[in-house]
């Protein structure tokens, strides 16, 4: 293998490593506004305002994309999440 080949080769692998996922969080008829927020501000480092505008897109739309980044940073935040009792997954 040329070192050409073997640069493009572990470009790709970053790639792949470094991926860019998405915390989701669902709509459901437990958790109010408020507490949604304040676990989005708590778990993703939302300001208010952001937080809030997640909380609407949730509300009506069903769910939103609330974080992107790697898995491992992730998915502390989407634990934190999901154990205010907000559902939410890594995608």
């Amino acid at each position: 293998m040329s070192q050409k080949e073997q640069i493009q080769e572990d470009v790709v692998l970053e790639e792949q490593i470094s991926k860019e996922h998405e915390i989701i969080v669902y709509n459901d008829e437990v958790n109010t506004f408020d507490h949604v927020i304040e676990t989005l501000i708590q778990a993703c480092d939302h300001d208010p305002i952001q937080a809030e505008q997640c909380t609407i897109l949730i509300h009506y739309k069903g769910k939103c994309a609330v974080k992107s980044g790697t898995y491992k940073d992730l998915k502390p935040r989407c634990s934190k999440i999901l154990d205010e009792g907000i559902n939410a997954e890594i995608v």
